[in-house]
């Protein structure tokens, strides 16, 4: 698949989709406490949705059953929303999802704290937070795919995390998934020229202690195979002249 170039037409749909993909995650975040379940925190996430005149871009997508993907503390990604998951106090939560809005698609996830959580998940969720606005910095024009990966790589693996290399980021557009692939780990200066129009989306996800995962018999929840906390933040860039403009923002 090609890299598909946006239009500020185009940039200005994906825009409104990745704002009310960001307020579809805060909206079911800063809700989250503990009793609540993995399917209550998809159902905000689809009421929010519906209130707005649009559908999630997750759900149905590869067969995915959900608005979103909850994940809890060792689970990395695409954790499936559950009646049966409880919250607990303590808990670290991934709510990764997209709006589909007027032809197009946003991404973005965010984690967030049940009540109070430890030392050692506060310090995780810090890091992969800054380690994401460190790849950020590094989405200019005429720049390469390699030098976000690369800041995402330094970022973390100097602080002693581990870092998931099974799954990327990635371009986006008509489509949830396109071209190119946007690893959290690389070489600066390889990889795909970045140029304006591109929209990427950049998805830093992070284990405490280790990069190992494997995925559970339900075929889609992806866990740390040494059972260590992970983090998963992503927000969905527009690469411009005037350098890099988050898109699902507020």
């Amino acid at each position: 698949m090609s890299i598909t170039i946006k239009s500020k037409t185009e940039l200005a749909i994906m825009r409104e989709a990745g704002r009310i993909t960001h307020d579809a995650i805060w909206y079911a975040g800063e809700r989250l406490k503990p009793g609540m379940t993995t399917l209550d925190v998809d159902k905000l996430v689809g009421e929010y949705y519906a209130r707005h005149g649009c559908k999630s871009a997750f759900k149905g997508l590869y067969g995915f059953p959900g608005h979103a993907c909850i994940s809890v503390n060792e689970e990395v990604i695409h954790g499936i929303p559950k009646a049966s998951h409880r919250l607990k106090e303590g808990d670290i939560v991934s709510i990764d999802t997209g709006a589909a809005y007027n032809g197009y698609n946003a991404d973005s996830c965010w984690t967030f704290p049940v009540g109070k959580i430890t030392d050692e998940a506060k310090a995780l969720l810090e890091v992969t937070e800054k380690s994401l606005y460190e790849g950020i910095a590094q989405a200019q024009v005429g720049n390469r795919i390699g030098d976000i990966s690369h800041a995402v790589e330094e970022y973390c693996a100097s602080r002693g995390y581990g870092i998931v290399r099974n799954y990327c980021g990635h371009g986006i557009g008509r489509e949830v998934h396109e071209s190119p692939e946007i690893p959290n780990w690389g070489k600066p200066g390889r990889g795909p020229r970045l140029v304006a129009g591109m929209t990427i989306c950049i998805e830093p996800m992070i284990n405490a202690r280790g990069d190992d995962v494997r995925t559970l018999n339900d075929n889609w929840t992806v866990v740390t195979k040494n059972g260590s906390l992970s983090a998963h933040f992503e927000h969905m860039i527009a690469i411009t002249p005037d350098g890099p403009v988050i898109l699902t923002e507020s």
